[in-house]
């Protein structure tokens, strides 16, 4: 008798009939038991409700960015006070007391004088009225000089500020 069916190699399995079909997977899921080796099923794969519906994108992301700009808005309203400090300093980086400090303010396409203050004995000066985000310093002291006009550009309103880089005095006037 000679075979007419396609030739059985290494990967393909005879054809079986709806019974031995089924009789070959229960010896399977046998062996498979008998040997400690757990078959997943459709229940092992169902997550709770309570975490399909709250660990999504859909719910994810709206709750970061929640909690982003609720952060953010926590930061602006304990640093909204409008204080703008520093020091001044003369061209050898010492203090220059009685130094006046200049505050101006962005108005639409200018900027206009809006307070001044006067430094310390260590030349430190504090403003405490600025309700701007985009100002420009600088400090003059008659016989010692002036400093170049230094802007600063705040992330919003009547930030709180402390220069990095004091205002340098440079050249007698």
């Amino acid at each position: 008798m000679s075979a007419a069916g396609p030739p059985q190699g290494a990967n393909s399995a005879p054809a079986l009939g709806g019974s031995a079909a089924a009789q070959l997977a229960n010896e399977s899921v046998n062996e498979a038991a008998s040997v400690g080796v757990h078959t997943m099923n459709a229940d092992d794969l169902e997550t709770p409700l309570w975490r399909r519906l709250l660990v999504n994108r859909f719910v994810l992301v709206p709750t970061v960015i929640a909690v982003a700009i609720a952060l953010w808005n926590g930061y602006v309203s304990m640093h909204d006070h409008g204080v703008v400090a520093g020091r001044v300093v003369d061209a050898d980086g010492r203090p220059v007391a009685g130094a006046t400090v200049v505050l101006w303010v962005l108005n639409f396409t200018t900027y206009v004088e809006k307070t001044r203050a006067t430094t310390d004995a260590t030349g430190r000066f504090v403003i405490t009225d600025n309700d701007s985000h985009n100002i420009r310093l600088a400090a003059e002291k008659p016989g010692a000089g002036r400093s170049a006009r230094v802007p600063v550009r705040l992330y919003f309103r009547a930030q709180d500020i402390e220069l990095r880089e004091p205002l340098t005095l440079s050249g007698a006037s």
